[in-house]
């Protein structure tokens, strides 16, 4: 309740006279007249005159200026013309409106045609309706809101207000339907209303039409008359109209001013006419509700609108809802170049203009002065969503660079307040070494150097003990500096090497520096401290890019930028020394010194191998080390070859840059050190150098399918043999030491595993073999094991395909003067295709998909045949799925599809996903299926609950002139502007129901449930099941960049081009392959020959060798005719070279070296018997060169293929059979499981006694027995008895896999299937085993063991149980063709009671002789206890034995194995050949 004052009296107020005021006077009613008259701006807004910027008619065109007006005069005039507008919503036969604006008469006419206003009496309010419309308050069509309308009028003041307003207002209206003419008068701002005249129309009088005449009351809007600017305003109504209603329904809409027809035929047209505003860049009818423009403005938002007709100059709901969508739009644009800065949707608005022409349906303002819209987007009864054609002509536009600018505008004053400053103590840089003069007057003669790395540093400040402190000061680089040019703001505001820098040199970011402004820095010099290697480059290139980027003036300031160069390679002889900056300018200077015999080389691999003496003897000499780059200024092409390396718009330049590099290109820094270099120089022939070799990394060559690394590792397996396995960790440490990697050890040991996964979608032909976890298809590899936990080894078929002949073809790099491997391998058919390839290097990606080695290999045979090859399809190994290929514009990419199919009703399997799309992965997409997903499921709801307009679908034409993206664009926002229904509770269910998981390592099974309706749905929409579940991807082969043989990426359209550049090389090859294996053969035919010459000439009495002298005999050789042989040595190792002495080299040496083949014979050697043998093999050797000489080089390559193809037949087989036996496993455990199950279900209805003990209840899992009709063949397991085994070649006709042996023992999960009698009974049965194991291929245990067997035919009884100190007999069992039965030991074991699993053959081995009399053998004592159970087959793959029990006594018979073991030995060491003992790695 109101607070009254305490003088306040009811009964009393005081006039603006002071006199005392009645009630009646305080407290008066208003009629609406009145109250519309006393308050006007409540009704026509401000009835002042007000100056500002509006859009005025001058000329015939519309432009803004300032003006001064009456906005509640420009009202009235508005809800006239307004009221004239709506008609032709109503009446679309309406063509014409006229508008005569008459200032010096103070008079406005608006008169239109079409469908008039009824001149009729209305009987509830007893008079005509036109003066009903015009005369009387609150009246008016529009009050039923349950009429969509999209007229102007709503709240019946409208065309009443006009009539208030003015001294005078007649209406004048022709009915055509009830034949009358209708004129009447209001004066005196409505109060006086003159009797309306209706007449019969006359002849002349054929079409209905409205017009309304008035004559502003001036005085209440303070104003003398119509003055130019207030006409001039009202005129631009006109133009309005015209425009806004240009494309409405019907007839052509003619707008007339003042008796002159305005030439506008469009919305567009009407826009044109503005000036001081950007034509649109973007403009188009949406529908027939909207049409919309776009321009860039001035740097704030501005919008020309209209809403059914009405100027809404202050914009409103409709505005922002077009400006909103193309700022959400631009925003992913400009971000993207704006290099990840994100601008907001508001800052990005203030760059546009929007032109929008609308139909609202039921429009509500802000207020009576309808200035702007206040209807929400959802009540607007249509939608208008941007297409995306529209959006991307706004893209092109000015919009986005004007946007850009702002942004840069924006970084720009960040970055000023970041700069750095001159002082002379800087604090907070941990690692600066400050000069003692930085930031004083002598700044500008400091230097400093930035470094790579806090080893750098240290080399660095050894060097400043030479020179002094007060100068120099030192900054380690963590890493390679960031790209500015191609950083976003905010990388570059958070980095802080940039930061640091910026602070020591005391720069200032938008500085220009000149020889003035250069005395503002801490320093005047920066010297970059690098590697001399491809790193160092990169380094240098990134620094100078930092400085051009941000302030290239500083470049024009002659020795502001140096570098500081290291000798990469030392050669010293005595007390001489040379250095050299590059390798090429060393490889020169060899060339031309005897190959640098007698010289010490060492090679520099960085700053840290240079040491303190060193590093004081570089700045002891700076001229020599320290070299600057000249003025950019003078330098026409420095600029643009900065820009073009480090900049990411010039992708296609720097491809160009770098194909046209050439062999042999270098910096020379002989020149450099008198003249400096220009910075063209350093990136075209230093900086390129990092970009080729990062391709190089990156980039696959043609022939073999490897980068580098994969090269290295390959080539260090072959030098070691790698035959038997090694930890991954530690080969990766052989390739670092063996093949001069110089990278990190987990890329190293990342390519090893790589190199031997083979999974789906991994290798189609793994080269090493994968002993342990190194990764499945559940997650892409990623779930490898640790390099220390895993082994390797080559596989089989990997020197089939690298065949050892090639070896000495190929041409090995140099790296520190060793032979590392070499520039590429030469495989036999190309492995780039099989394995396919993948990377990311300077300026080029590669991408190649997998092929088939099957069908790579049946083409090679075909271009040898010389015929056409077939189209090949990229086939992964183990993939089930279907690859299907695309044709017309997408021809040469492919649709790869998973495997799904509908069990039943609701139940789905996806047995396969598409290639690279991992098992985890795929979990956790499917994991979300099973959550609720409202918005996916507003989507999928049916098209009949749509309420608002839909956009109109595309038509065939508009599809074919847009890009894909675009179409799919539209598409998303045609579906996003329907509206639709609230999804009923019944239907908020998630999609599944459950999955369940039945992988293998190599397989997918996803077994699904979900409701059956939901299922039919997804079968009936586009895409079906596959769609649902993302079951497609995609490959191609658009991006099979490669290099090629002159070492330049080439791009291969198709994988048969690829096939067609590596036949032609390869094919060359055999042919110096045939011409090297020739080589070798003749000159093993001519020692052979020679050799059979020299015994028979021994041995004939010819030749004496004995009691001579050398010069004597070396000269009868010659004289005789034989021949000379270097020594065939093997490469010597790495780094071993040995100077020859060329001083002691005399005739007889070199002589007697030619005839070591001969005289070094053994004299048991020299007997007709080896006569006879040499002549034998020289009849061998002589067939051998006679058959190579008449094969072909494309029969060598047949063969070599052959062999391929048999290794891919043996692998297949293994496959097979691992799967068979995992089927197996398998099966057998579901039988497990099921007999558990029965046994429980069994034990569960049984009725026990409380503590009554049942034997039925005893859960032994041993007593789980299966008959043999359990299993099936299928279910069989090839059980070996011996660790090796001889596998026959696979014939040419590629035999299928082997059938399985007979199961002795299975075990599932810990559990023995046998009992305690199947134990017993195992002894007495024959193990055997279908493939034949021969004896050298036994273990020494198991051929000791064999040989026993064969001395005793004969079982020996099934053993018995015994008391303590009796005598048993075991059956020792040797499987064959043949029952083999063993010598026994006699034991006092009870067999039962043995667990054999902790027993081996060193268990059977007596007491040796001389070890004591009376002494028990050295046996493992079997558990006192109960017997363990059996835990897994491996039990009973080697032979069953028995050892001597716990406390049993001495067996009768004694066999001494010890003996037998040392003899056995012995026999196998003279068996060995020298061979098997060649290699280091054999007794590793």
């Amino acid at each position: 309740m109101a607070t009254m004052d305490e003088n306040y009296s009811p009964n009393k107020a005081t006039s603006k006279k002071g006199t005392s005021k009645t009630v009646e006077q305080t407290y008066q009613k208003k009629t609406q007249l009145e109250h519309i008259l006393l308050r006007p701006d409540t009704y026509i807004g401000s009835v002042e005159k007000v100056s500002q910027p509006m859009f005025v008619v001058n000329d015939g065109r519309i432009k803004q200026k300032n003006i001064t007006f009456v906005p509640g005069l420009f009202k009235i005039f508005d809800e006239i013309l307004v009221n004239a507008s709506d008609n032709k919503q109503r009446d679309s036969t309406m063509d014409k409106l006229d508008v005569v604006i008459d200032g010096e008469a103070n008079n406005i006419s608006v008169k239109n045609n079409g469908k008039g206003i009824p001149v009729v009496m209305h009987k509830e309010h007893g008079c005509y309706v036109p003066e009903l419309i015009f005369g009387h308050l609150l009246t008016g069509s529009n009050f039923e809101d349950s009429e969509k309308k999209t007229t102007g009028g709503r709240n019946g003041f409208g065309a009443k207000l006009a009539n208030i307003f003015s001294t005078s207002f007649t209406i004048e209206c022709v009915d055509t339907t009830n034949g009358l003419r209708y004129l009447q008068e209001f004066n005196d701002n409505m109060g006086t209303k003159g009797k309306p005249t209706v007449s019969k129309l006359k002849a002349a009088d054929k079409a209905d039409y409205t017009k309304i005449s008035f004559s502003p009351d001036l005085t209440r809007f303070k104003m003398d008359s119509l003055d130019a600017d207030t006409c001039a305003l009202l005129s631009r109504r006109a133009y309005d109209i015209a425009g806004s209603m240009a494309s409405a329904k019907g007839k052509k809409l003619k707008v007339s001013l003042n008796g002159e027809k305005l030439d506008i035929k469009s919305f567009k047209d009407y826009v044109a006419l503005h000036d001081g505003i950007k034509m649109p860049d973007a403009f188009e009818k949406i529908n027939d509700r909207w049409e919309v423009g776009v321009a860039v403005s001035d740097g704030s938002f501005q919008q020309v609108s209209f809403v059914n007709s009405i100027n809404t100059y202050k914009g409103g709901q409709h505005a922002t809802y077009i400006a909103d969508q193309v700022a959400s739009h631009l925003v992913g644009v400009v971000k993207k170049k704006n290099k990840g800065t994100e601008v907001k949707a508001n800052q990005i608005k203030n760059h546009l203009c929007v032109f929008v022409n609308c139909l609202i349906e039921n429009p509500a303002f802000d207020s009576q002065t309808k200035e702007a819209l206040t209807t929400r987007p959802k009540a607007f009864g249509s939608t208008c969503v941007l297409p995306p054609k529209f959006l991307k002509s706004i893209e092109k536009s000015g919009v986005v660079d004007s946007i850009l600018a702002f942004a840069k505008f924006k970084q720009n004053e960040q970055l000023k307040r970041k700069g750095g400053a001159k002082k002379i103590k800087l604090t907070g840089i941990a690692k600066l070494d400050d000069a003692n003069h930085a930031g004083s007057a002598k700044s500008k003669d400091c230097t400093l150097i930035i470094t790579e790395g806090d080893s750098a540093k240290s080399l660095a400040m050894s060097g400043l003990s030479v020179v002094g402190r007060d100068f120099y000061g030192v900054f380690p680089l963590k890493g390679k500096p960031l790209n500015v040019r191609e950083a976003a703001h905010k990388q570059i505001m958070s980095n802080d090497e940039i930061k640091n820098i910026v602070d020591i040199m005391g720069l200032k970011f938008g500085m220009i520096y000149d020889e003035d402004t250069v005395k503002t820095l801490r320093y005047g010099h920066l010297m970059i401290m690098a590697d001399q290697d491809h790193d160092g480059s990169h380094i240098k290139g990134l620094v100078i890019n930092f400085i051009h980027h941000f302030w290239p003036s500083l470049l024009n300031l002659p020795g502001f930028l140096q570098q500081f160069i290291t000798p990469i390679v030392k050669v010293t002889k005595g007390k001489r020394a040379k250095t050299f900056f590059t390798l090429p300018e060393y490889e020169n200077w060899k060339e031309e010194n005897n190959d640098a015999k007698g010289w010490h080389i060492k090679y520099y691999k960085g700053l840290g191998t240079s040491t303190s003496s060193e590093a004081k003897d570089y700045f002891s000499n700076l001229k020599t080390h320290e070299i600057s780059f000249g003025k950019l200024s003078d330098d026409p092409a420095g600029g643009d070859a900065i820009d073009m390396a480090f900049a990411k718009n010039r992708v296609e330049d720097r491809k160009i840059w770098l194909n046209n590099l050439d062999a042999g290109t270098f910096l020379n820094y002989s020149n450099a050190q008198l003249n400096g270099v220009e910075f063209s120089d350093f990136v075209n022939k230093e900086l390129i150098l990092f970009s080729q070799a990062d391709n190089a990394r990156s980039i696959p060559h043609v022939f073999d399918g490897f980068k580098p690394s994969q090269r290295k590792v390959l080539f260090s397996c072959f030098k070691r043999k790698l035959k038997g396995e090694i930890k991954v960790a530690q080969l990766a440490g052989y390739v670092g030491e063996h093949s001069a990697y110089h990278h990190g050890e987990m890329s190293l040991t990342g390519t090893i595993i790589g190199m031997a996964q083979s999974f789906v979608g991994s290798n189609n032909i793994n080269l090493l073999v994968p002993s342990g976890q190194f990764g499945t298809r559940r997650m892409g590899g990623k779930d490898s094991a640790s390099p220390r936990y895993v082994f390797t080894k080559l596989e089989k078929i990997t020197r089939t395909i690298f065949h050892p002949d090639d070896d000495e073809l190929l041409n090995y790099l140099n790296d520190d003067g060793l032979s590392i491997e070499p520039e590429y391998y030469m495989p036999v058919i190309p492995l780039v295709l099989v394995n396919g390839s993948d990377g990311i290097g300077t300026g080029w990606s590669s991408n190649t998909p997998n092929f088939s080695a099957r069908e790579v290999i049946a083409n090679i045979r075909r271009m040898i045949n010389n015929e056409p090859v077939e189209r090949m399809i990229p086939s992964f190994a183990g993939f089930n799925g279907d690859i299907i290929p695309e044709t017309g514009k997408r021809e040469g990419s492919f649709v790869i599809k998973g495997k799904i199919e509908r069990l039943d009703d609701k139940t789905l399997l996806i047995s396969e996903l598409p290639i690279r799309k991992w098992t985890q992965d795929y979990k956790v997409f499917l994991e979300g299926m099973l959550v609720f997903n409202a918005e996916e499921a507003i989507k999928e709801k049916k098209k009949e609950k749509v309420k608002t307009t839909k956009m109109k679908k595309l038509t065939k034409a508009q599809k074919e002139e847009m890009e894909e993206d675009e179409i799919e664009e539209y598409e998303e926002r045609m579906k996003a502007s329907l509206e639709v229904e609230p999804i009923a509770k019944a239907e908020q269910s998630a999609d599944l129901k459950d999955f369940k998981e039945n992988h293998t390592d190599n397989t997918v099974s996803f077994t699904l449930s979900a409701d059956p309706t939901k299922i039919d749905s997804w079968e009936k929409a586009p895409g079906g099941l596959m769609a649902k579940f993302k079951l497609t991807g995609s490959l191609s082969t658009s991006n099979m960049n490669l290099f090629d043989e002159k070492g330049r990426i080439a791009k291969y359209n198709t994988p048969e081009v690829i096939l067609k550049t590596f036949f032609n090389k390869r094919l060359s090859m055999y042919s110096d392959r045939k011409e090297k294996l020739l080589s070798g053969l003749r000159r093993e035919h001519g020692i052979l020959a020679n050799k059979a010459k020299f015994v028979t000439a021994v041995c004939d009495g010819d030749l004496k060798i004995s009691n001579r002298k050398r010069s004597e005999l070396l000269a009868q050789l010659v004289k005789m005719g034989f021949e000379t042989f270097e020594k065939d040595t093997k490469k010597k190792e790495d780094g071993d070279d040995e100077e020859s002495d060329d001083e002691e080299e005399t005739s007889d040496a070199e002589l007697a070296k030619g005839f070591e083949y001969l005289m070094g014979m053994k004299l048991w050697t020299l007997t007709r018997e080896k006569v006879t043998k040499l002549q034998k093999e020289l009849a061998e050797k002589t067939a051998e060169v006679e058959e190579l000489e008449a094969t072909a080089p494309h029969q060598i390559w047949w063969n070599d293929l052959d062999a391929i193809e048999d290794a891919l037949d043996e692998r297949d087989v293994e496959i097979a059979q691992a799967a068979a036996e995992e089927r197996a496993a398998a099966g057998k455990a579901k039988k497990v499981q099921a007999a558990r199950n029965k046994k429980a279900a069994k034990n569960t209805k049984k009725k026990k006694k409380k503590d009554d003990w049942d034997s039925d209840s005893d859960d032994d899992e041993d007593d789980i027995v299966f008959a043999e009709d359990d299993f099936s063949d299928d279910d069989m397991v090839v059980t070996k008895k011996s660790k090796k085994t001889t596998k026959s070649k696979p014939k040419s006709n590629r035999p299928a896999a082997p059938s399985a042996a007979p199961i002795t023992e299975e075990v599932v999960e810990g559990v023995s299937i046998f009992t305690e009698k199947t134990k017993k009974e195992i002894i007495k049965k024959e193990v055997s085993i279908e493939q034949e194991i021969p004896m050298e291929s036994l273990s020494l245990a198991d051929r000791m063991a064999a040989k026993m067997g064969k001395a005793k035919k004969a079982a020996a009884p099934a053993p018995k149980r015994a008391g303590r100190g009796a005598a048993k007999k075991n059956n020792y069992v040797e499987s064959d063709d043949e029952e083999e039965a063993f010598d026994t030991i006699e034991c006092d074991a009870d067999l039962s009671q043995l667990d054999m699993s902790t027993f081996d053959i060193a268990d059977l081995t007596p007491a040796k002789k001389g070890k004591g009399k009376g002494k028990k053998a050295a046996t493992k004592k079997a558990p006192a206890k109960k017997a363990k159970k059996v835990e897994s087959e491996d039990e009973f793959e080697e032979e069953v034995v028995v050892p001597r029990a716990r406390g049993g006594g001495r067996a009768k018979k004694t066999v001494d194995y010890a003996a037998m073991a040392d003899k056995e030995e012995e026999s196998d060491f003279d068996d060995e050949s020298e061979d098997d003992f060649d290699d280091e790695s054999d007794f590793e």
